[in-house]
């Protein structure tokens, strides 16, 4: 599951280069984490910026943030497809970007296994990870990982064991004709028969248990009643976390049906960006310069890469340092040192890499409704390279293989 990734002054216009960002108070409360590039320029902008404020108390609904979907986007499992199949309430009217449409979506599953570990967002009434934001406040190190966390039982190697198995359950059921709520049954349980929690089940009040991305949807789509079609690219984002505390993420883009050429081009193109910035990772690497490794792999194949969101630091927690951006000319702190545990999950667009969030407040789609696609590993920088956490069976070093993503 991505993070969103560097930005720029929050003053329209602005250039100046950010040494020292200054974050709008007011929007981190909302959960926005809006920066300047410093005191001066947030007092001279800050009679425009304040109008986001009122913005933002209004998407919080009474006392919630901005990632918390709207209303009227839930119906029961059983009921007439017709009411399945119809558009949430935030889409009616909605202008979109492309021709995929949502429909609406299963009540949140439970967790009822007993022994399944729960991270503190669990249960909370918005989602907030409380240990990531404390995090963010008071540590700026990456962390590194030894063999007390890395091995034994339920441990970080283990917790991206379980997401490499639940991903691949996941896959198997995707075909022609199934809703991405049933992708999202198949995870759910597959992560209870495993004693995992999956980890973005109320994450910010994410409201399912996978990430499903389909067509146009860069990342983040929230698995509904829309039946997949043949000819659509499916992502399915799966993250794990286990009783021992520890998080394994892990993504594959698949193809359904007889896809198109540009459709089978992205989904490669994507796949061989993340297999050549894997190539790179090792001590002494630059994370700033894995960006422009995917950078020059994209472009060879005419396709973008996305911005906004970038990989991120995991392990006993969800997200944290570092942050690893997968353009080129990006401006990412911190060089790879044995011991560090982070994923890498490059989304690459047909068209541009602008994009834009729909009105569930989730789903993150192309600004020019062209086709994305993503493959993700956790991976941990070894002696001399990496070891790929979440590896398929047998494959220590990605391969492309299109039977493998044919479904």
């Amino acid at each position: 599951m991505a993070t969103a990734g560097d930005q720029g002054c929050a003053t329209p216009g602005c250039t100046n280069a950010i040494t020292k960002p200054l974050a709008c108070p007011k929007c981190m409360q909302h959960g926005l984490r809006n920066v300047f590039c410093g005191q001066a320029c947030f007092k001279a902008n800050y009679a425009q910026h304040k109008q986001i404020h009122a913005i933002l108390a209004q998407m919080g609904g009474g006392g919630g943030h901005r990632k918390t979907p709207p209303g009227g986007i839930v119906c029961p499992v059983d009921a007439p497809r017709e009411l399945k199949e119809s558009l949430p309430g935030w889409a009616t009217g909605y202008t979109f970007s492309g021709d995929l449409r949502p429909a609406m979506m299963s009540p949140k599953r439970e967790v009822t296994n007993p022994k399944v570990k729960k991270p503190d967002y669990a249960d909370d009434a918005d989602g907030v990870a409380h240990s990531e934001q404390r995090d963010k406040r008071t540590n700026n190190n990456i962390r590194v990982y030894g063999p007390d966390e890395l091995e034994g039982e339920c441990n970080l190697r283990y917790a991206c064991a379980m997401g490499r198995e639940v991903l691949d359950e996941g896959g198997k059921a995707l075909r022609v004709g199934v809703t991405t709520d049933e992708i999202d049954r198949v995870v759910h349980e597959a992560c209870m028969e495993r004693d995992c929690y999956p980890s973005p089940l109320n994450y910010y009040n994410f409201p399912k248990s996978v990430c499903t991305s389909v067509n146009e949807v860069i990342c983040h789509g929230i698995p509904d009643f829309r039946e997949v079609q043949d000819g659509d690219i499916v992502n399915i984002d799966v993250t794990t976390y286990s009783r021992g505390g520890y998080h394994g993420d892990l993504n594959e883009t698949f193809c359904v049906g007889n896809v198109d050429a540009d459709g089978r081009r992205v989904v490669q193109t994507a796949f061989e960006c993340l297999q050549s910035a894997l190539a790179m990772v090792k001590p002494g690497t630059l994370y700033r310069d894995l960006g422009s490794t995917i950078h020059r792999v994209a472009a060879a194949n005419k396709c973008s890469v996305v911005r906004t969101y970038c990989g991120h630091g995991i392990g006993s927690l969800f997200h944290t340092a570092p942050n690893v951006p997968h353009y080129h000319k990006n401006k990412a702190k911190g060089v790879m040192r044995e011991g560090h545990v982070f994923t890498v999950e490059p989304m690459i667009n047909l068209g541009g890499y602008d994009d834009l969030t729909w009105g569930d407040n989730w789903t993150a789609v192309t600004r020019d409704g062209k086709r994305s696609a993503q493959f993700e590993h956790t991976v941990l920088v070894t002696k001399d390279g990496c070891e790929i956490l979440t590896a398929r069976e047998n494959e220590p070093v990605m391969r492309w293989d299109l039977d493998l993503v044919q479904r």
